[in-house]
């Protein structure tokens, strides 16, 4: 079953992913998302998220499913000399190839940028590895926990100072490095487009967290004292956090003085506006402790759903703090198109997030559920010239590994 043709501003552009887990699959999710054809290359056991269950669906990852929708797979044993022929010619007439292995691998198989270059320049060959392909660090392994750590992000993450380091729920630096190799990728694409060079793109976990930093690297250029965590209170306003209600939690942003002075007639508290301590900003932030104990005790006195209808009519920005399944079933999510569902060829409808990003003339699309292993294989070796007694022998010595699809 071929994957059905992309409407997005990258159509017409074939990208090869030669990555696992998280970082370079969100890499070629973006692209896929938006238009290009993304033929992702498994090796025989399959991407490593094939095995994070549960949760799994009809014996199906979760997490796989989540992160390679909008791909074609194909699974090659690239310890075979035929294995890697087939993929030296998939990359010949790519425009694009994302790997995400240890340094050296690519060069290993005769695949790295120098060979490639050779016979297609204007290919792009994005890299996305722990810490980047120069400097000290450059042959070690990239995790996203170890890279939240080193990037000073775990050090300003937590509910306040003095207790343990806390990795932000989401595994931040292999989605946000994702997302930055699919943007340089695009800006390489436009060169490409213009000269007809095509060049490497480099990206790392350890940078893509070190801009989540941007504020905090700010107070400590201009200090020269390292910020440390504030829960979830923002590091130059104030208020501009979470507070407790009479049933949960709302976020309210009102950290400019219009804001402050709004909050203020909202909640019935307008002694706040005369006391010295939180006069202006740099006061509230001065006495953020005992602002929060105030408005704490403030807020607890109605329900979420109160305070939010009173914000709402005061123009005061607030709301809802959600759990994963309530932002789920968000109206603005839906109304977004964050919430698709896709038919899957082995575990039926499943569900799937949106591409955050909206074109008025070229739209982004979700097209088709994520590949079973080997699924595309036949198709994108016939693409690359193969005839069907050459696929069949590569299958039957297990260079090549082809899905049974009924």
């Amino acid at each position: 079953m071929t994957t059905p043709a992309g409407t997005g501003p990258l159509t017409g552009m074939k990208v090869i992913e030669l990555a696992h887990i998280m970082a370079g699959p969100v890499c070629g999710l973006m692209l896929a998302d938006m238009g290009a054809d993304v033929i992702k290359v498994e090796k025989p056991d399959g991407d490593d998220s094939r095995r994070f269950v549960p949760p799994d669906i009809a014996g199906e990852s979760a997490a796989y499913m989540m992160m390679n929708r909008n791909k074609r797979g194909i699974a090659l044993n690239l310890k075979m000399p035929d294995a890697v022929t087939a993929l030296r010619r998939l990359l010949a007439e790519a425009d694009v190839v994302i790997e995400n292995y240890r340094m050296g691998t690519m060069e290993k198989l005769g695949l790295g940028y120098e060979d490639l270059r050779k016979v297609n320049p204007r290919l792009i060959y994005c890299e996305i590895s722990g810490f980047g392909r120069t400097g000290p660090y450059a042959q070690r392994g990239g995790f996203d926990l170890i890279a939240q750590g080193m990037s000073g992000l775990m050090s300003i993450t937590g509910e306040g100072p003095g207790r343990p380091p806390v990795k932000p729920g989401a595994p931040i630096s292999d989605i946000t490095a994702g997302i930055i190799g699919a943007m340089g990728v695009s800006a390489a694409y436009a060169r490409v487009l213009q000269t007809g060079e095509g060049q490497k793109v480099d990206a790392s976990l350890f940078e893509a967290a070190i801009t989540q930093t941007y504020w905090q690297s700010a107070i400590a250029f201009a200090t020269g004292t390292a910020p440390g965590p504030l829960g979830s209170a923002h590091p130059l306003n104030a208020p501009y956090q979470s507070f407790r209600t009479s049933d949960g939690w709302i976020n309210v942003g009102a950290a400019n003085q219009r804001n402050w002075e709004r909050f203020l007639e909202v909640i019935g508290a307008p002694e706040l506006g005369d006391d010295p301590r939180f006069a202006n900003n740099h006061g509230r932030m001065e006495n953020l402790t005992a602002l929060e104990a105030i408005l704490n005790e403030k807020l607890a006195t109605e329900t979420t759903a109160t305070w939010l209808e009173r914000m709402e009519q005061a123009g005061l920005p607030a709301g809802p703090v959600l759990n994963i399944l309530e932002m789920q079933r968000d109206p603005q999510a839906l109304a977004r198109d964050m919430i698709v569902e896709l038919d899957h060829p082995v575990a039926g409808p499943v569900k799937t997030l949106g591409h955050p990003v909206k074109f008025s003339e070229t739209p982004a699309s979700i097209r088709q559920a994520a590949p079973v292993l080997g699924q595309h294989s036949r198709e994108v070796l016939r693409e690359a010239g193969y005839g069907g007694d050459a696929i069949d022998a590569m299958i039957s010595t297990g260079a090549v590994i082809a899905a049974r699809m009924s």
